[in-house]
Protein backbone atom coordinates (compact mmCIF):
# COMPACT_ATOMS: atom_id res chain seq x y z
CA UNK A 1 0.00 0.00 0.00
CA UNK A 2 1.58 2.98 -0.85
CA UNK A 3 1.60 6.50 0.27
CA UNK A 4 -1.31 7.62 -1.75
CA UNK A 5 -3.71 5.35 -0.33
CA UNK A 6 -2.52 6.42 3.41
CA UNK A 7 -3.71 10.27 1.92
CA UNK A 8 -6.46 8.98 0.86
CA UNK A 9 -7.97 7.13 4.01
CA UNK A 10 -6.48 10.02 6.16
CA UNK A 11 -8.84 12.52 3.94
CA UNK A 12 -11.69 10.41 4.23
CA UNK A 13 -11.41 9.75 7.85
CA UNK A 14 -11.13 13.65 8.41
CA UNK A 15 -14.36 14.26 6.27
CA UNK A 16 -12.59 16.26 3.24
CA UNK A 17 -12.79 16.46 0.05
CA UNK A 18 -9.94 17.06 -2.47
CA UNK A 19 -11.19 20.35 -2.83
CA UNK A 20 -11.20 21.89 0.39
CA UNK A 21 -7.66 20.01 1.12
CA UNK A 22 -6.19 22.00 -1.98
CA UNK A 23 -7.35 25.14 -1.10
CA UNK A 24 -5.81 25.01 2.46
CA UNK A 25 -2.71 23.82 0.62
CA UNK A 26 -3.04 26.45 -2.26
CA UNK A 27 -2.72 23.22 -4.71
CA UNK A 28 -5.06 22.41 -7.23
CA UNK A 29 -7.80 19.21 -6.68
CA UNK A 30 -5.64 17.23 -9.48
CA UNK A 31 -2.65 17.78 -7.62
CA UNK A 32 -4.38 16.57 -4.45
CA UNK A 33 -5.97 13.10 -6.72
CA UNK A 34 -2.25 12.64 -8.48
CA UNK A 35 -0.78 12.10 -4.68
CA UNK A 36 -3.71 9.66 -3.74
CA UNK A 37 -3.65 7.91 -7.04
CA UNK A 38 0.36 7.45 -6.46
CA UNK A 39 0.96 9.10 -9.84
CA UNK A 40 3.70 11.66 -8.07
CA UNK A 41 4.36 12.65 -4.54
CA UNK A 42 4.00 15.53 -2.27
CA UNK A 43 6.87 17.06 -1.17
CA UNK A 44 8.46 17.09 2.50
CA UNK A 45 6.97 20.94 3.30
CA UNK A 46 3.93 20.27 1.78
CA UNK A 47 3.48 16.26 3.21
CA UNK A 48 3.94 18.21 6.98
CA UNK A 49 0.91 20.83 5.69
CA UNK A 50 -1.14 17.82 5.31
CA UNK A 51 0.07 16.10 7.98
CA UNK A 52 -1.05 18.74 10.31
CA UNK A 53 -4.82 18.56 8.37
CA UNK A 54 -5.37 15.46 8.90
CA UNK A 55 -4.33 16.03 12.82
CA UNK A 56 -1.14 13.30 12.50
CA UNK A 57 2.16 12.99 12.74
CA UNK A 58 4.09 12.87 9.60
CA UNK A 59 5.45 9.15 10.40
CA UNK A 60 1.33 8.55 11.07
CA UNK A 61 1.06 10.04 7.52
CA UNK A 62 3.01 7.81 5.89
CA UNK A 63 1.95 4.69 7.46
CA UNK A 64 -1.90 5.66 8.23
CA UNK A 65 -4.05 2.39 8.48
CA UNK A 66 -7.40 3.54 9.00
CA UNK A 67 -8.14 0.33 10.88
CA UNK A 68 -5.53 0.99 13.32
CA UNK A 69 -6.53 4.39 13.63
CA UNK A 70 -10.01 3.38 13.92
CA UNK A 71 -9.57 0.99 17.07
CA UNK A 72 -6.97 3.77 18.88
CA UNK A 73 -9.72 6.16 18.47
CA UNK A 74 -12.12 3.61 19.83
CA UNK A 75 -9.98 2.68 23.00
CA UNK A 76 -9.50 6.83 23.03
CA UNK A 77 -12.86 7.57 23.94
CA UNK A 78 -14.04 4.26 26.05
CA UNK A 79 -15.57 4.64 29.45
CA UNK A 80 -16.60 1.87 31.93
CA UNK A 81 -20.34 3.43 31.57
CA UNK A 82 -19.92 2.05 27.63
CA UNK A 83 -17.91 -0.59 28.40
CA UNK A 84 -20.35 -2.07 31.47
CA UNK A 85 -22.89 -2.13 28.38
CA UNK A 86 -21.09 -4.71 25.99
CA UNK A 87 -20.58 -8.59 26.21
CA UNK A 88 -17.11 -9.04 25.89
CA UNK A 89 -17.29 -12.63 26.05
CA UNK A 90 -19.57 -12.38 23.34
CA UNK A 91 -17.61 -9.96 21.42
CA UNK A 92 -14.44 -11.85 21.25
CA UNK A 93 -16.30 -15.32 20.97
CA UNK A 94 -16.82 -14.39 17.23
CA UNK A 95 -13.55 -14.34 16.45
CA UNK A 96 -12.58 -16.80 19.28
CA UNK A 97 -15.10 -19.55 20.34
CA UNK A 98 -13.34 -20.56 22.83
CA UNK A 99 -14.67 -17.77 24.80
CA UNK A 100 -18.17 -19.02 24.56
CA UNK A 101 -17.69 -22.26 26.29
CA UNK A 102 -14.60 -22.02 28.71
CA UNK A 103 -16.20 -21.20 31.81
CA UNK A 104 -18.28 -24.42 31.25
CA UNK A 105 -14.99 -26.23 30.94
CA UNK A 106 -12.13 -24.28 33.26
CA UNK A 107 -12.06 -23.84 36.57
CA UNK A 108 -12.73 -20.26 36.44
CA UNK A 109 -13.26 -19.16 40.05
CA UNK A 110 -10.04 -21.15 40.96
CA UNK A 111 -7.95 -19.36 38.59
CA UNK A 112 -9.91 -16.05 39.07
CA UNK A 113 -8.46 -16.30 43.12
CA UNK A 114 -4.86 -17.22 41.76
CA UNK A 115 -4.89 -14.04 39.52
CA UNK A 116 -6.41 -12.22 42.07
CA UNK A 117 -3.20 -12.99 44.26
CA UNK A 118 -1.05 -11.70 41.62
CA UNK A 119 -3.09 -8.69 41.53
CA UNK A 120 -2.59 -7.69 45.22
CA UNK A 121 0.67 -8.72 44.81
CA UNK A 122 1.57 -6.45 42.57
CA UNK A 123 -0.82 -3.57 44.12
CA UNK A 124 1.47 -4.23 47.17
CA UNK A 125 4.73 -4.19 46.01
CA UNK A 126 4.55 -1.55 44.00
CA UNK A 127 1.87 0.35 45.56
CA UNK A 128 -0.37 0.45 42.04
CA UNK A 129 -3.86 1.05 41.84
CA UNK A 130 -6.19 -1.67 41.46
CA UNK A 131 -6.20 -0.83 37.54
CA UNK A 132 -2.58 0.18 37.33
CA UNK A 133 -1.99 -3.39 38.43
CA UNK A 134 -4.49 -4.97 36.09
CA UNK A 135 -2.30 -3.15 33.25
CA UNK A 136 0.48 -4.61 34.62
CA UNK A 137 -0.64 -8.13 34.72
CA UNK A 138 -2.51 -7.41 31.18
CA UNK A 139 1.26 -6.61 30.01
CA UNK A 140 2.65 -9.86 31.79
CA UNK A 141 0.44 -11.71 30.07
CA UNK A 142 1.36 -10.24 26.63
CA UNK A 143 5.08 -11.05 27.65
CA UNK A 144 4.26 -15.05 28.00
CA UNK A 145 2.05 -15.38 25.26
CA UNK A 146 4.60 -13.66 22.71
CA UNK A 147 7.41 -16.10 24.55
CA UNK A 148 5.73 -18.99 23.79
CA UNK A 149 5.13 -18.65 20.06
Amino acid sequence: MGIGNNLLNARKKKGLSQEEVAAKLGVSRQTISKWELDETIPDIYQSKKLAMIYNLSLDELIIFDIELKTIEEVIMNSNEKKDSKIDWNKAWGKKYPILLSDQENVEIDYYASEIKKLLIKIQRDYNYSSLDSMLVLKDILAKVWHESK
